[in-house]
């Protein structure tokens, strides 16, 4: 796409006196709901991994916990689910062969083996910080310190759910266009 918009071309696509259907001002329900199937796919694929922690905490926990949705950890990863979606989505629409296709891999690799490893040890560590401030005395300094948090990354399977989960919501989003 060698074209060039004039200052002209870019006042009338504003004022909606477009010349053609391709330059016509987007509707507003494109506003809303934009047709970019990566960026679809990523975020529908985000928001059911993280309403999908719900019920995976009942069936641990046996309670429910809608506080689980906003929460980062547990099963599936919604990093993984949100990046492989993402991924597997634009290999879907550019090709494999695209540069943007092997962005959005490395990109997913960072982030699944950030969630699995880095992540994941963070969390263990503050747990284990947790329990020694616990056994502190009363009198002293850090005995009244807010406890870190614990949950920040995910197990091996978590992530690999939320890659499968990514995957999957990236080929139905495909298969409904």
């Amino acid at each position: 796409m060698d074209e060039v918009i004039t200052v002209g071309d870019a006042a009338s696509f504003r004022s909606g006196q477009a010349t053609s259907f391709l330059d016509s001002p987007p509707s507003s329900s494109s506003l809303f709901f934009p047709n970019n199937l990566p960026l679809v796919s990523a975020f529908l694929a985000f928001a059911l991994a993280q309403f999908l922690k719900i019920f995976t905490t009942w069936y641990k926990e046996k309670r429910w916990d809608s506080k689980k949705m906003l929460d980062s950890g547990g099963m599936p990863s919604s990093h993984s689910a949100t990046v492989s979606a993402l991924a597997v989505a634009i290999g879907l629409q550019e090709g494999s062969g695209s540069p943007s296709f092997a962005i959005a891999v490395v990109l997913a690799c960072i982030v699944m083996y950030d969630a699995s490893g880095v992540r994941l040890h963070a969390g263990r560590q503050a747990e284990l910080l947790n329990q020694i401030v616990c056994e502190f005395p009363p009198d002293h300094p850090l005995s009244s310190v807010r406890p870190l948090r614990e949950l920040l990354g995910h197990t091996p399977l978590q992530v690999v759910a939320g890659g499968i989960l990514g995957c999957v919501v990236a080929f139905l989003m495909r298969n409904s266009n």
